[in-house]
């Protein structure tokens, strides 16, 4: 006897299994459509009740060359419209910048404030989640000088638009005020350089002034005390001369005397006496030295000798004496000392500062207006925003549904599979026919239910 069993073929039995298992999901098409539904309406709820979140943006680009002109000749503060751009960049980016805006307009931020948090931790949060700051890739474009872009998010109920205008402009104010505070530090330093230069220079007008006083009250000293030795020395010298000529006055009335001169004579008149009385006689006289002094005769040398010794000075007896007695009197006032003495704006005098002078006048006479100064152009403000960018409502409601699909049709297909399972365990069974003379058959398993 033998039995044989023939398996079904592959093909028939995934036939089987597709039909069943569609068969099982249209059974259990309440149970997806129950499933689909509910997660869709909790998706969509959640959709429908959060809090939209919008955005909105502000572009800034670098001003034009005109609006930074007048801070650039001033020949202080030198900002290139790129480099002005870059600065409101990093007010922009500053944290210290961030809270200064969010602490001087605390009505704009009450949406963040919560209870038991701190100014600074409520900033925190805005901070950190709020706003970014987009510049362009330097590896493209090399710096910051194509534009600045600002971004800000912020949930319903926030004027973000106000917010994000107000936070740039305080930047920009912030930035402009840091440069006018530049200017000032840099104008003082230059102020206060120039005063030490122009110090410096009355000082050394001062030294030099001293100095040409001390000279001249120097050499006027040195040639007081020559002029008067020299008088002296005269003086002494005609005092000697005087007593010489007294002396030789007294020689000469000895000698007048013994020769019997009283009145002047010469030689040849002295040797009349001697002569015949009436011949007549002419005499010639070559002389090659001075005729003595006792010639004069005794009374010509005592009215001489008188008068020396009557002679209370012998000033008068040198046109030296007077011409000492001029320079001496010229000594006792140096005008060139009194004029340095009695300068009264001695600064107009000092050499070498006309161009300081100049510049400390521009400097003092400088006058730009910071207020008015455009540090970038504002591309683009902030307005409000057509639509949240959070949720995207349609497309949650979307994935909801799909994802309810696939869950629904997921539990239909496990409860399906759990129900057969069950029935093949109670009920499913297979028969056996043995013959030993007609081959055996296959034989179907065949459930309760088809019995």
């Amino acid at each position: 006897m033998s039995s044989s069993f023939q398996a079904p073929s592959v093909s028939s039995s995934d036939e089987v299994d597709l039909y069943a298992i569609y068969r099982t999901l249209l059974q259990q098409k309440a149970l997806i459509l129950f499933v689909t539904f509910l997660i869709g309406a909790v998706v969509s709820t959640y959709a429908l009740l959060v809090s939209p979140e919008y955005q909105v943006s502000s572009v800034l680009r670098p001003a034009a060359i005109n609006e930074l002109d007048a801070l650039n000749r001033s020949e202080i503060y030198q900002l290139p419209p790129g480099e002005a751009l870059m600065k409101v960049g990093a007010s922009l980016e500053s944290y210290e910048t961030r809270l200064g805006f969010f602490r001087a307009n605390q009505k704009l931020f009450s949406r963040f404030e919560r209870p038991g948090r701190t100014l600074e931790q409520s900033f925190e949060e805005f901070n950190y989640n709020s706003i970014n700051l987009v510049v362009p890739d330097s590896k493209k474009t090399g710096s910051l000088s194509d534009y600045i872009k600002l971004e800000m998010n912020y949930p319903e109920g926030v004027d973000g638009v106000a917010i994000l205008n107000g936070f740039v402009q305080y930047a920009i104010a912030s930035q402009r005020q840091q440069i006018s505070a530049d200017m000032e530090v840099i104008v003082k330093n230059r102020l206060s350089e120039l005063s030490g230069k122009l110090d410096a220079a009355r000082s050394n007008y001062d030294t030099d002034k001293a100095a040409r006083i001390a000279t001249l009250s120097e050499a006027d000293h040195l040639k007081r005390a020559q002029l008067q030795d020299e008088l002296k020395a005269l003086r002494a010298q005609l005092k000697t001369q005087r007593a010489d000529r007294v002396a030789q006055l007294n020689e000469a009335i000895g000698i007048a005397r013994s020769l019997g001169i009283q009145k002047p004579t010469t030689p040849a008149s002295l040797g009349e006496g001697g002569a015949s009385g009436n011949q007549p006689i002419m005499r010639t006289e070559v002389n090659n030295q001075p005729i003595p002094l006792y010639f004069m005769g005794v009374d010509a040398l005592l009215a001489e000798q008188r008068a020396l010794l009557q002679r209370k000075s012998d000033d008068f007896t040198d046109a030296r004496i007077a011409q000492i007695a001029k320079e001496l009197q010229l000594l006792q006032a140096n005008r060139e000392v009194d004029v340095l003495k009695q300068r009264q704006n001695e600064d107009l005098f000092l050499g070498g500062v006309q161009s300081l002078r100049a510049e400390e006048a521009r400097l003092n006479n400088l006058n730009v207006d910071m207020s008015g100064l455009k540090l970038v152009t504002i591309d683009k403000e902030a307005i409000e925003p057509l639509s949240p960018i959070k949720p995207k409502k349609v497309l949650i409601i979307i994935v909801g549904l799909v994802f309810g699909l696939i869950l629904g049709l997921l539990a239909a297909f496990v409860r399906g599979a759990v129900a057969v399972q069950k029935r093949r365990q109670s009920g499913s069974c297979a028969v056996l026919v043995p013959s030993s003379s007609v081959p055996a058959k296959k034989v179907l398993p065949v459930s309760v239910e088809e019995v």
